[in-house]
């Protein structure tokens, strides 16, 4: 990748308009100091054919040629008490046999220190196509949007109060907005959330103390105001330099109307431990027991040389806007960043390529696999994941499963407007399987090949219903100039579902991008 525009100064750079709303609030005048700044503009322009562009079951489908335009931008600050990561691109579709679209794509990420150990603020902000419902036609890029899509649009943003108090504990009082909208007004929901954490400085034996409250309201178009309190403190006693057991007691009580006898709300325990043999390797694991019945936790992450492999699950009460807030891609991202510091030394540019590889690979991570469908009722869910990253100087790997368990926790007539031809009922429990596989390997200075496949498996637990999406896809690229790369890609999508609507999809891409 050439290198980009790169700036040092003591201000920040003024963004388009578009890309600039959701920072704002981050990028106010700072004492100064000093940040080295990366902007990469950039030109996409591919030509596609597709002998399936809407997705239609056999006998149905109709090819179509795509020519697509799409400026972009990219935005890297690092600073001692600003960081801004900033991923923004255009799009506009041309087709032959229908009328042109165009979206928007954002990933952006800041955080900033305001005052020196004392006022913090960070926020995100995401815009993306998603699928409304995990059965049916899925998201394909360049494709024509369907009947079971809309664009997300996610922004929180967070300004907290740090301060450690020497002798006693650090104290972190936060307040958090976030909001969650959709086009067509299928979703619109807004959330207000204050915490406060306590971590105690350690003790004799080196055993320390931590206690936390928060308190969030949700609203959402569809339902009542929401008020959700939890209230815990816990204790961390290391046995040795690689062992410490945890614990933990708490209150909860969660604002839903639950379809069960029993009420969202109660005590909580937890016990658990934590393994450090070695920087490089770490696990923490927990049992306890919340309102819904037994929990489990685990962290795992073990890094190589060349390797990095992280597995985890979890068990929560959450909400589909909850889940769209998440930033996809920070665990994989964080992975090839470990990976790459070797190969890649200046931060910004391993950034770059960082972003370049994941948008190529289609997204991988922990959190592919898992369709965060629209639906405006709390669901607990249970996810696993094992991601692992493999970087040497010639090629790079990223391969993933994840398999989420979700329960409906609240009524589903809720979500009548939101899936009209869907069987509601079909979402009361769901599970989904997702594997996923990214390689890359530098053939020569000036080409490469890429290959990368997913399987994704949602099935009803509630009503006889499976899908399945596979996508296969390969390319070769060859840079022409120092900035100007020209690449063709081959990819097959095949959809089947035991409720019919099978299809399969077949293109070919040609691409030239350009870097200014």
């Amino acid at each position: 990748m050439a290198t980009a525009i790169t700036t040092r100064g003591r201000a920040p750079l003024s963004l388009p308009p578009l890309t600039l709303l959701p920072l704002l609030p981050l990028l106010l005048p700072l004492p100064a100091l000093a940040v080295d700044w990366l902007v990469q503009p950039s030109l996409r322009l591919r030509e596609t054919y597709t002998d399936n562009a809407l997705r239609a079951p056999g006998g149905q489908a109709q090819s179509d040629f795509i020519t697509e335009i799409a400026p972009a931008i990219a935005l890297i600050g690092n600073g001692p008490r600003l960081r801004v990561h900033l991923d923004y691109s255009w799009h506009k579709f041309l087709y032959a046999h229908r009328a042109g679209t165009d979206q928007h794509q954002l990933s952006a990420s800041a955080d900033a220190e305001l005052a020196k150990d004392w006022l913090f603020v960070d926020g995100t902000a995401s815009i993306s196509r998603s699928s409304i419902s995990p059965f049916g036609p899925q998201v394909i890029d360049e494709l024509p949007g369907t009947t079971n899509e809309s664009t997300v649009r996610a922004v929180s943003i967070s300004p907290y109060l740090r301060h450690r108090f020497r002798g006693l504990a650090t104290a972190e009082l936060r307040y958090t907005r976030g909001a969650v909208t959709s086009g067509g007004g299928l979703l619109s929901m807004h959330s207000d959330e204050v915490a406060l954490r306590l971590a105690g400085e350690p003790h004799g034996g080196g055993w320390s103390w931590n206690a936390s409250h928060d308190a969030r309201r949700t609203r959402d178009s569809k339902v009542a105001p929401q008020l959700m309190e939890r209230s815990s403190a816990g204790l961390r006693y290391p046995f040795s330099s690689k062992w410490a057991a945890t614990a933990s007691v708490g209150t909860e009580k969660e604002g839903y109307d639950t379809t069960s006898d029993k009420a969202p709300q109660g005590r909580f325990w937890s016990l658990g431990g934590t393994w450090t043999p070695s920087p490089r390797t770490s696990v923490a694991f927990s049992t306890g027991r919340r309102f819904f019945g037994r929990t489990y936790s685990l962290d795992a992450r073990f890094l190589q040389r060349q390797t990095n492999w992280q597995l985890s699950y979890g068990e929560d009460i959450t909400t589909m806007p909850a889940q769209f807030l998440r930033l996809g891609n920070s665990d994989a991202a964080s992975l090839l960043d470990q990976l790459w510091r070797g190969l890649f030394p200046n931060d910004l540019e391993r950034r770059l390529r960082i972003d370049a590889f994941l948008r190529y690979a289609g997204g991988l991570g922990p959190e592919l696999g898992a369709i965060n469908y629209f639906s405006h009722r709390y669901f607990l869910q249970k996810q696993l994941s094992l991601t692992v990253a493999r970087a040497t100087a010639k090629s790079t790997l990223l391969a993933g499963i994840t398999a989420v368990d979700r329960t409906a926790q609240t009524s589903s007539g809720i979500d009548s407007v939101l899936l009209p031809g869907v069987d509601l009922g079909s979402e009361d429990r769901t599970r989904q399987i997702g594997s996923n596989l990214g390689w890359t390997w530098q053939a020569s200075s000036r080409s490469s090949v890429s290959l990368n496949a997913g399987v994704a498996t949602v099935r009803s637990l509630s009503v006889p219903r499976r899908d399945s999406t596979v996508t296969v896809s390969a390319g070769y690229s060859r840079t022409l100039q120092r900035k100007m790369t020209a690449s063709i890609d081959v990819r097959h999508t095949r959809h089947t579902s035991s409720r019919g609507g099978d299809y399969r999809e077949n293109s070919v891409s040609a691409t030239l991008a350009m870097r200014f």
